[in-house]
């Protein structure tokens, strides 16, 4: 049985601080874990995947088990002899009596019996270390008004640290024996087949692409583009709206938040605003006019559905953030703050070109700009196990083909988009781009052969899979009703968005 690990050394005062500065840290356990690696290399693989030369206290020590590591990746007998000439002319192991303290710190043999208690203290103690200094530089920031920082940007800069500490300690989390996660892909076909056989994902309201994708999949970054006018945020809004609420029927019938095929969602809308949106979804609900709606030009009966569908949807688990000009950091900070205080289980952000990146990721660069936002975004669905739907424009060179239907190309900076993303959708309404091909009322025949396209293809949407990392690309034929702003399945055989 192994030993118990050493008590913590209570503090120690900060070299060059004032007295009351002090850390936690524990260099006896830190002396014993590099002996007990010295006298048996074998350990080093059970520490490696948790500790860093940076946790220990002291720097020396630190040097000497980023010695070790290197050692033990040359498969080298990392011991006193061979750790010796790395250490000759450091001026702290010069201080200890030089080379002879790495000979010192073997001389405890019970240290094996307990270096992954070792390990584990001497991590823990360097996360109460960052934690404090996280919490220092909070207390500086916020006293020095002679900055122009908002205290709303220092919030979330000292949230992005706090949780950069925590994220610290999730390393061993990554790793899953095969069980469980042949039990999570098992979990993912029962999903499925009581859904009917084709949802094993969060459910997207729309049957076409619930049973091309089988719904929307956790840690999956999915690119939903188009030109404008397309549809692409009504689309997304859709989406947004039935996954949000099939949690809430789910959770209405009494199933539980992890067997639902619908989830709380966060919409991060950087082109229109919350009340906006919120028109879009209440006109698609109350079957009212959205132009209409916005205007002020609708009849009583418009006005009672509309105040019936806001009462009856006003416990939407449905959050939309409207700030302008969000960075991908901040984003990403106010994402986990609604993971953590409501359990979104979706994200959609309209649109990818709106975010901005660090300062550091070079302004004038665009491309690497827009990678950072993509590598960004595809770590946040992997950090929150969450879908996340990003809505990107696409370049021009649509618009001089004779064929508009969007290609991967088109992606604007498309080599990063397209590699980050598990699954690009393009929204395409050929309607659109008939409409402007109008002929001249006067020319009789050319104007009948434009109509009765025009008819053919009325209310005509696709959606196009162009990349899907689990399943098959193709096209998914759906309705838009343009007046409620609504995609909808399309009947076989139908022809027609509705009148309007």
């Amino acid at each position: 049985m192994a030993s118990p690990p050493p008590s913590i050394t209570p503090f120690r005062v900060l070299e060059g601080g004032p007295a009351s500065a002090t850390l936690p840290q524990n260099l006896e356990a830190e002396a014993a874990l590099l002996g007990a690696l010295m006298i048996d290399n074998r350990l080093v693989e059970d520490v490696i995947t948790k500790l860093k030369a940076e946790h220990f206290a002291d720097p020396l020590h630190g040097r000497i088990y980023a010695a070790i590591l290197t050692l033990s990746a040359r498969a080298m007998a990392a011991t006193p002899v061979t750790l010796k000439p790395m250490f000759d002319t450091d001026p702290a192991m010069a201080e200890l009596g030089g080379p002879g303290y790495l000979a010192s710190l073997t001389q405890n043999g019970a240290a094996l019996l307990a270096a992954k208690d070792f390990a584990q203290q001497i991590y823990d103690l360097a996360l109460l270390r960052e934690l404090i200094r996280v919490g220092r530089e909070m207390v500086t920031e916020a006293s020095d008004t002679s900055r122009d920082i908002t205290p709303i940007t220092q919030i979330e800069a000292a949230e992005m640290a706090l949780y950069k500490v925590a994220e610290a300690g999730e390393v061993q989390g990554t790793v899953k024996t095969f069980l469980e996660a042949a039990r999570e892909a098992v979990a993912q076909a029962d999903r499925a087949k009581r859904s009917g056989g084709h949802l094993s994902g969060y459910t997207t309201g729309l049957t076409g692409l619930n049973e091309k994708m089988g719904g929307l999949h956790k840690s999956d970054l999915l690119i939903l583009a188009g030109r404008p006018a397309m549809g692409k945020t009504s689309l997304a809004t859709n989406i947004a709206f039935a996954c949000a609420q099939r949690f809430s029927q789910d959770r209405a019938r009494g199933i539980e938040a992890d067997k639902s095929s619908g989830a709380p969602v966060a919409f991060f809308s950087l082109e229109m605003s919350a009340d906006q949106l919120a028109t879009r979804i209440l006109a698609e609900q109350s079957e009212v006019n959205g132009e209409s709606l916005r205007m002020g030009k609708i009849s009583d009966d418009d006005f009672t559905r509309l105040a019936r569908a806001s009462t009856e949807l006003a416990a939407l688990p449905l959050w939309i953030d409207d700030t302008p000009g969000l960075s991908i950091a901040a984003l990403r900070t106010r994402a986990r703050r609604l993971k953590r205080q409501h359990g979104i289980g979706l994200i959609v952000v309209d649109y990818l070109q709106l975010l901005s990146g660090s300062k550091t990721s070079g302004g004038d660069n665009r491309v690497q700009e827009i990678s950072e936002i993509t590598r960004g975004l595809k770590t946040l669905a992997k950090e929150l196990q969450v879908p996340v739907i990003a809505l990107s424009q696409l370049s021009r060179a649509v618009e001089n083909r004779e064929d508009k239907r969007p290609q991967l190309a088109d992606l604007r900076e498309s080599g990063t988009i397209e590699q980050d993303s598990d699954i690009v959708m393009f929204v395409y309404r050929e309607e659109y781009y008939h409409g402007l091909k109008q002929p001249d009322p006067e020319e009789a025949d050319k104007h009948m052969k434009w109509r009765e396209k025009a008819e053919k293809i009325f209310g005509l949407a696709e959606v196009i899979i162009a990349k899907q990392r689990h399943g098959a690309t193709g096209t998914v034929p759906l309705t838009f009703i343009k007046q409620f702003t609504k995609f909808a399945d399309r009947a076989e055989g139908d022809f027609g968005g509705g009148d309007y």
